[in-house]
């Protein structure tokens, strides 16, 4: 059996965390964390992570904030943004620009996610 791909889930919020991780354990290994700057260590620390998803909503450091910062250290990553709201500037700012690649919404659609990764991981 093939090793899976591996794949960083950013979210402030446990239960998030907890859903996303049920629904995509069976097809990659997922990474989640609950911040920005851990987002940040686990990168460093896997080189494996092909694609980071992260909440745009969180303290301290938002997903594109994030993101921004991730990007600059580790430009072969692709990037998305799952958020709980409408597109915003700064989201529409970060797609325009190639910063994240796409944007979902919760509550997400596995199957447009898993489209997503797929679909960068086989470039």
């Amino acid at each position: 059996m093939s090793e899976k791909d591996v794949i960083l889930y950013v979210d402030d919020e446990p239960i998030n965390l907890l859903l996303f991780k049920k629904n995509f354990e069976k097809t990659y290994t997922v990474i989640t964390v609950e911040s920005g700057h851990e987002g940040l260590e686990k990168l460093s620390n896997n080189p494996a992570i092909k694609v980071a998803i992260s909440d745009m909503k969180m303290p301290v450091m938002n997903g594109v904030e994030f993101i921004r910062q991730a990007k600059r250290e580790y430009p072969t990553v692709v990037f998305f943004i799952l958020t709980g709201f409408e597109i915003t500037e700064e989201i529409a700012d970060a797609l325009s620009n190639k910063l994240i690649n796409k944007y979902f919404r919760k509550p997400f659609s596995i199957q447009g996610i898993d489209y997503a990764i797929n679909e960068v991981i086989m470039r």
